[in-house]
């Protein structure tokens, strides 16, 4: 099992339901953290030392307060320790569940687990905390079409943006104008529409909005 843990929540009841899990599962050292700048600089600090962490367990979401914060979401921190020190294994554990995000984290970021917080949060994150150190993928049974194959799954960040928009009450006209402020590309009036036609097709919606209801219960935005 692992010897070394760090737990970032900003919780301070979640990080002791997951102190109290990891100690059933005989791990020996856990810091906890309620900071994702803290949790970035012990476990730099902690390679330095040449005593690193062997897994860190993340939630996504952390209230903003009177501290600046450099890393502002889990994501952000997973994406800086992703890139710096790889050989860390990441389990997320969250009460978000879209499936896009999932996938990301997971093929992109190479997470070993993602973990839905719910009745069976705990239990389910001492399963993932198993798999991760047996270099197995866990997946809690909500999220766990992330990784399906199947086109209608098949869709990118930008799209995810542009069926947001749409979702917001935006029209294609406002959201060229929004695109071409925030330097989103592309950002033409006609590619937003052959876009936003192509993925009508994809998703077989008759419009719009039905296009995006499928998208909503897809659990993609």
């Amino acid at each position: 099992m692992f010897k070394k843990v760090i737990v970032s929540d900003d919780l301070v009841s979640m990080n002791l339901g997951m102190l109290t899990a990891l100690e059933t599962l005989k791990v020996k050292e856990v810091t906890p953290v309620q900071y994702c700048d803290d949790a970035y600089l012990k476990i730099k600090k902690a390679v330095l030392d040449n005593a690193p962490y062997e897994l860190l367990i993340t939630d996504l979401s952390f209230k903003k307060d009177h501290r600046d914060q450099k890393f502002e979401s889990g994501e952000e921190l997973i994406k800086a320790l992703h890139q710096e020190f790889p050989g860390l294994k990441i389990i997320v554990y969250s009460i978000e569940d879209r499936i896009q995000k999932v996938r990301r984290l997971v093929k992109k970021y190479q997470a070993k687990a993602y973990v839905c917080k719910g009745r069976q949060g705990l239990i389910e994150l001492s399963e993932a905390v198993k798999s991760a150190y047996n270099d197995e993928l866990y997946l809690s049974d909500q999220v766990s079409q992330a990784l399906n194959k199947k086109s209608d799954l098949e869709i990118d960040d930008y799209d995810i943006l542009l069926v947001k928009k749409l979702a917001n009450g935006l029209s294609q006209d406002q959201i060229s104008q929004l695109f071409k402020e925030k330097d989103i590309s592309p950002s033409s009036l006609s590619s937003i529409e052959k876009r936003l036609n192509k993925l009508r097709i994809q998703f077989k919606a008759n419009n719009a909005i039905h296009l995006v209801a499928i998208v909503k219960d897809l659990g993609l935005i």
